[in-house]
């Protein structure tokens, strides 16, 4: 069936059950912010087109969470303003989720209202998104504003807003790349989506300006260089669109390379701890933030609004011939008109202005695309010549001191002096490049070597593109209104229709609620706290409750686990565990909990099971799914710095495997080479640590039982595959560290 545009419509704000960021239950008035939850969507919640929203997707498409005002929309104040902005999830295989939203304030619900006795003509924020699988940005963005406008418009709709939502998502489906053109309404708004040919460059359906009007030309290069050598990069700006957008666009620039480590564009405000994840990162936080009590140490800190980089560490330049190239190419292409100024204006002959198209026009589709042909350009320049040094041996796939020795005899500079390169060459990004081009169709269409293979004939560069194809035109029929009956008018968004189920749930929650505060008034009707709704029952508890009731909530989510674990090892041969109940279940439990229960508690229900005697083989489709589970754990537990849950899903994934078509056992554990926790020294330390305190023979001589301690780090590392030379590296400094010689280490 082919793939819709639109996944999701959804709504998020207040709910029927309110708390606070801190997690205290009840209204405690304006000035304080509310966690926002998800009110409607559309599909409905029961439908099995593919997987539900992202459970955290209300926290990110809200991510200063929910404010209640004491007035609307004001046309004299912009601060009231409804704001619209994309944002960019990714899940745990990597795929992205694409969002298009718009925030503003709308009425409460009466029934809310009453419940937690809000005053009248009280308004909360509400964001209403639209969702997809596809990064078609404007598309997704056209759509939402013409929604909202149909919804508040002064003049009445034909039909109501639901039907007219339920419409566009149901049936507008996602062109055949580089080949047709979606033209589909909404009202009398006629809007169209196409996507790229594959064979050209990724779709991009985002403007590449707001980058470069950012930063200037050295800092655009500065931060380029810093996303291609995968440090810690923390984007700032006081406009949420503007972080995704730069987040986006210097992610297309580095193409075809790929950002392999953690993602958030939009980072939500009370996850501002996450910067202090030691691993490659690139976020985006709102400039309102606080970051002060952060450390920073070696994050790069680029702030949008003043066109400033900081960092505590340098960012090795890049080797001065493709500096030269990359700095001159992208000048011609933002100041024309200075670059230029000596230049005659007329054409002799051979004679072209390669930026005669775009130098007199103010920024369009045009720049966008001669932008990333210049980076393009840089990369076939800076590996000139790279495929001769690919080797797709069992221990290296890339011969990087070879290369490195002919660039160095070609360019007359030192292999010492390439500090850069030789930093991107052992990026997680370069050799995922590799792996892409070694195991997949991906060599056929890659335009690195295509440009590097036309500039050696001394072709034009634009050869190696799609040619331009009038797209057909597919047009889809427009919501039949004749059957419509009143027109409707809306002074707040409307909710969706309620099933019984739901509806009884939500009046039970808000009766609950109303008699809470009721009994709570009469007990106390002078204190504040009760009169401001808070949980009395939570209140009340003493700290060996709250730690009891907490234990009861990590059991009833290791009972769940265990559950939906055998579930999925059960699975028929005909059914899909990536795309399970099971499956999507526990990713949710360990992508949602923040103190890391699901992630830790998914690893531990493995162990159990492997204690209990399982044979550890895995089907196929099951080593799939469970590869992706436990390198969701893992990266989750690393951003906690969690060490144990670490520690104990790399045991386990040296138990897991399946068998190739030669029967030879392929371990889970070779899989997760690719998170960068097992570069870092102090992960190994620590669990070097751990093994020494569980040894179960600590009374056998002290060389003995540290090299057999050495012997099991080594053996994990190289069931993930790390270089020889990486490992040694780190075991020989842990021996040192415990007093273990060179001659004892190599005779171990």
């Amino acid at each position: 069936m082919a793939s819709r545009v639109f996944e999701y419509f959804v709504v998020c704000g207040i709910g029927p059950e309110i708390q606070t960021l801190d997690g205290v239950k009840g209204f405690h008035g304006a000035g304080i912010m509310y966690m926002p939850s998800l009110l409607d969507q559309f599909p409905p919640s029961n439908h099995s087109l593919y997987p539900p929203p992202p459970p955290q997707l209300p926290t990110c498409v809200l991510p200063a969470g929910v404010e209640f005002h004491l007035s609307g929309l004001d046309p004299n104040d912009t601060s009231t303003y409804p704001r619209s902005y994309p944002i960019v999830l990714t899940e745990g295989d990597g795929s992205k989720i694409y969002v298009s939203c718009i925030a503003f304030r709308d009425p409460v619900c009466e029934d809310v209202a009453i419940a937690y006795k809000i005053p009248t003509n009280y308004f909360a924020d509400k964001c209403i998104c639209l969702v997809s699988r596809s990064p078609s940005f404007q598309v997704l963005r056209d759509a939402l504003e013409e929604l909202f406008i149909v919804c508040f418009s002064p003049n009445s709709t034909s039909m109501p807003l639901w039907e007219v939502i339920a419409h566009m998502v149901s049936n507008v489906f996602l062109p055949t790349p580089g080949k047709d053109r979606i033209l589909f309404s909404i009202e009398n708004c006629l809007l169209s989506v196409e996507t790229p040919p594959k064979d050209g460059l990724p779709h991009a359906d985002i403007s590449f300006q707001p980058l470069v009007q950012c930063l200037d030309v050295d800092n655009l290069i500065r931060l380029f260089t810093a996303v291609l050598l995968e440090r810690r990069i923390l984007l700032r700006s006081n406009k949420y669109a503007l972080l995704t957008l730069v987040s986006e666009a210097i992610c297309h620039l580095i193409y075809p390379f790929k950002w392999q480590h953690v993602y958030i564009p939009l980072l939500f405000f009370s996850g501002a701890d996450y910067i202090d994840a030691p691993t490659p990162y690139m976020m985006g936080l709102h400039s309102g933030v606080d970051t002060s009590g952060l450390t920073l140490d070696g994050v790069v800190v680029v702030d949008l609004e003043y066109n400033c980089i900081s960092t505590s560490e340098d960012i090795p330049p890049i080797p001065d011939s493709e500096l030269s190239f990359l700095r001159s190419e992208l000048l011609k292409l933002l100041h024309p008109n200075v670059v230029g100024i000596d230049h005659i204006k007329i054409n002799l002959g051979g004679m072209s202005d390669q930026y005669a198209k775009t130098g007199n026009r103010t920024w369009g589709e045009e720049h966008d695309f001669q932008l990333r042909l210049i980076f393009l350009k840089f990369f076939a320049l800076l590996l000139s010549g790279y495929r001769n040094f690919i080797e797709n041996s069992a221990n290296n796939i890339f011969n990087s001191q070879a290369f490195m020795k002919k660039r160095s005899r070609s360019t007359n500079q030192s292999v010492e002096s390439m500090v850069m390169i030789s930093q991107f060459l052992d990026s997680q990004g370069f050799l995922d490049y590799l792996e892409r081009c070694i195991n997949s169709d991906e060599s056929s269409c890659n335009l690195l070597n295509k440009l590097q293979d036309a500039t050696g004939r001394g072709q034009d560069p634009m050869i190696i593109f799609p040619s331009a194809v009038e797209p057909e035109i597919i047009t889809v029929s427009a919501l039949d209104t004749e059957a419509a009956g009143e027109n409707c008018h809306y002074d707040r968004f409307p909710a969706n229709i309620r099933t019984k189920e739901q509806e009884e749930k939500r009046r039970s929650i808000l009766a609950g609620v109303a008699g809470a505060l009721d009994y709570s008034a009469k007990q106390s009707p002078s204190s504040p706290s009760m009169l401001g709704g808070i949980d009395s029952n939570g209140d009340t508890l003493s700290p060996r409750e709250r730690a009891a009731e907490r234990e009861r909530m990590v059991l009833d989510i290791q009972v769940k686990l265990q559950g939906l674990w055998l579930r999925l090892l059960k699975l028929g041969a005909t059914e899909d565990p990536l795309s399970s109940f099971e499956y999507g279940t526990i990713l949710a439990l360990i992508e949602s909990d923040a103190e890391g229960i699901g992630g830790s508690g998914f690893v531990e229900c493995i162990r159990e099971h492997i204690h209990s005697g399982w044979q550890c083989r895995l089907t196929d489709e099951q080593f799939i799914a469970v590869k992706e589970l436990l390198k969701t754990a893992i990266n989750r537990a690393t951003s906690r710095n969690d060490m144990i849950t670490v520690r104990d899903g790399l045991e386990v994934s040296a138990e897991m495997y399946r068998r190739d078509p030669n029967t030879v056992p392929d371990y889970i554990q070779r899989h997760l080479l690719s998170l960068a926790i097992w570069e870092d020294l102090r992960f190994w330390d620590s669990y070097f640590e751990h093994l020494m305190e569980h040894s179960s023979n600590k009374m056998t001589n002290y060389v003995t039982l540290v090299t057999a301690q050495l012997v099991v780090i080594a053996t994990h590392m190289t069931g993930l595959g790390l270089p020889d030379g990486e490992s040694w590296n780190m075991i020989e400094t842990i021996a040192e560290k415990n007093n273990l010689g060179y001659k004892q280490l190599v005779c171990a």
